[in-house]
């Protein structure tokens, strides 16, 4: 039975324009030096700089795998939940209708698109956004569309899931960053402490 093996990863460290910073880059190099390790058919990313750096980085390491864009990879809300729960309201301010939708329109395509199986057995890294690592991983464990909210990952954390046709997705590994020393470890929200 083949098995499409996704290596969900959200980008390096970014400065608020959105362009990798050094720590970026370097978090970046340090996953790339794990993922070679895995036999990698193709590297897809979000059009944002921040991803698109980061699979350059991640692609020249892997040395001949293809480097392409996917739109359903860019940064988005997938589902604002009604009514909206207190603690999330100052997030969501401003939000309307037809952001909602267009962050549903996206988050049903990256579902389509990636979160099912496939014909033959590949390997596929995903350079994305946290939101979209959260819903890959809520739709993987047939969780209400809410639960992305709780769900956060680190810069260049891995996350892997596995698609079989006939049974639910395998969620192996979620915001590991064993490749990464501590202090290269953090989500980018807030000082929190890091574990």
């Amino acid at each position: 039975m083949a098995t499409r093996h996704l290596y969900v990863v959200r980008h390096g460290a970014a400065d608020p324009f959105g362009n990798l910073t050094d720590v970026g880059r370097r978090q970046t190099g340090l996953l790339a030096d794990r993922l070679a390790a895995l036999p990698v058919d193709a590297v897809w990313h979000s059009p944002l700089p921040r991803a698109a750096g980061s699979a350059e980085i991640i692609g020249e390491r892997l040395g001949g795998v293809p480097v392409r864009e996917a739109e359903e990879l860019v940064d988005h809300v997938p589902y604002v939940p009604e009514p909206m729960p207190p603690a999330w309201k100052g997030f969501f301010d401003g939000y309307g209708g037809a952001e909602a939708a267009e962050g549903a329109r996206l988050a049903d395509a990256l579902v389509e698109r990636f979160a099912r199986p496939v014909a033959t057995e590949t390997h596929e890294v995903l350079v994305t956004h946290a939101y979209q690592v959260a819903w890959l991983v809520r739709h993987a464990l047939d969780a209400p569309p809410v639960r992305w909210l709780g769900l956060s990952c680190g810069n260049t954390a891995l996350t892997a899931i596995e698609y079989r046709d006939g049974v639910g997705a395998s969620v192996l590994l979620y915001n590991d960053m064993g490749h990464l020393p501590p202090d290269l470890r953090w989500t980018g929200f807030g000082s929190a402490l890091r574990p």
